[in-house]
């Protein structure tokens, strides 16, 4: 979601005459894009800023901003903390990036640039901050710079109805937006159009999308059948809203890959209603197993939360065993990131892990989650792929790519094969990843 919100600030200042340049000491504008998820994400950008803050010393006229969840998160206050920055603008605010950005540079609206050289005339620094919450803004009409000619970011849906304790999405991106049926086709065909064939649509909780009485399962289905796509994604789901007609639509339209996220962040049930997070492990074992039942082939991939607040050594154990029972081909494992503002905050103080605990947690649930990933894998050395070719491997000479089951495989090939679909035998693996060699198609396959 923030790389396509990176692209979508890159298209609206495209479209108003800026040019992207590649290195920030070419740059009259630099736009830092956050997340406000984890603390440490937060510190990672307060010393990205201070970094920048250092181009100043011979270019006083460059202006720095920071954008997404971050800025919409401390506002104001992240002026105070960081006052060589400029701009905090937050996701409802992009569309006026341009406005606001000129704003800061002395000009209006059509006049020619005029860079300030002077330190004495950046002597007294205009701020601004843009914080508006618009319910009514889901970015219609505006185009995105793409930045792959191999797949698109597709976003349906902004911000969250959802009120789990521990997230501060909706309190940053406001209440869920979706995005017309029609809107989002015409995108999605334009993309098609240019050479593009895999899409993902990307939502807070992309399956409570609906529409003009359209469900996520029925855009689901329009996109898979889009001519000139040929894989469709979606993340991030809730599992609460993984209906059997979902389900359906993901086990019969050929266009959609058999993969799915699906967020359990516990394996207990206490913790799950203090998360807020609306169902229960055996309700969640049973989508599960609806899932696998449909599409016996499915790749399935989760968040996990550990050291929640009051969490037990006893239901960290649970969550332990809602792995190996599941047995995820891949899951993104933290430690609770205590976010101000979210109700989780707010709970007893003598609730809260200590850190050394939470972290000790997190390493056992890594091990776990990398060991059954790694036996997975190893079970499917032989098979045979076909992969999405996505860019070059590290090694000179090799390819990487990228199986329906969103496996990532790299094969020795000199040829260029950007955007190609390519079929392989997967020939070994190094736990998360694979090896392959190139087989041969038919012109069908590999185009």
């Amino acid at each position: 979601m923030n790389i396509s919100d990176g692209e979508l600030m890159e298209g609206i200042l495209e479209g108003e005459g800026y040019r992207i340049v590649n290195r920030a000491e070419d740059a009259d504008v630099i736009i830092v894009n956050t997340c406000a998820i984890r603390e440490h994400a937060e510190r990672r950008v307060l010393g990205r800023v201070a970094h920048l803050h250092g181009l100043r010393e011979e270019r006083p006229e460059l202006v720095i901003g920071v954008a997404g969840c971050m800025a919409q998160r401390l506002g104001e206050e992240l002026l105070g903390q960081a006052p060589h920055v400029d701009l905090v603008i937050g996701p409802d605010g992009y569309r006026t990036l341009p406005e606001q950005l000129e704003r800061l540079r002395g000009r209006k609206p059509g006049d020619i640039p005029t860079p300030v050289r002077s330190p004495a005339a950046r002597a007294v620094r205009k701020q601004l901050a843009v914080l508006d919450l618009d319910p009514r803004e889901n970015y219609a009409g505006l185009e995105q710079r793409r930045s792959s000619a191999v797949a698109a970011w597709v976003p349906v849906q902004r911000g969250c109805d959802h009120r789990c304790t521990f997230c501060i999405v909706p309190y940053v991106r406001g209440p869920e937006k979706n995005r017309t049926v029609t809107e989002v086709l015409n995108e999605i065909r334009g993309i098609a159009a240019g050479g593009v064939t895999e899409v993902t649509l990307l939502g807070q909780t992309v399956n409570s999308y609906e529409s003009a009485g359209v469900p996520f399962h029925g855009l689901l289905r329009k996109v898979a059948r889009v001519d000139g796509i040929r894989r469709v994604r979606f993340t991030s789901p809730h599992p609460n809203d993984v209906t059997p007609a979902l389900i359906e639509v993901m086990a019969t339209e050929p266009a959609v890959c058999e993969q799915l996220h699906l967020p359990v962040q516990s394996g207990n049930d206490r913790t799950l209603k203090r998360m807020l997070r609306r169902y229960t492990v055996g309700r969640f074992l049973e989508t599960v197993r609806s899932v696998r039942e449909a599409i016996p082939d499915i790749a399935l991939s989760t968040d996990v939360i550990v050291g929640f607040p009051g969490e037990s050594e006893e239901e960290f154990e649970d969550t332990l065993a809602l792995m190996h029972e599941v047995r995820f081909d891949d899951a993104f494992t933290y430690k609770y990131s205590p976010r101000e503002g979210t109700p989780a905050t707010r709970l007893p103080s003598d609730q809260f892990i200590p850190d050394a605990v939470a972290q000790a947690r997190l390493e056992r649930l890594i091990d776990v989650c990398r060991g059954i990933q790694s036996e997975i894998n190893r079970g499917e050395v032989g098979r045979a792929e076909e992969l999405l070719v996505e860019r070059r491997g590290r090694d000179a000479g090799t390819w990487m790519g990228r199986t329906r089951r969103a496996k990532v495989a790299v094969f020795p090939d000199g040829g260029s094969l950007e955007g190609r679909y390519v079929s392989v035998r997967l020939t070994g693996t190094t736990g998360a990843t694979f090896v392959a060699e190139r087989q041969p198609a038919t012109a069908a396959v590999e185009r």
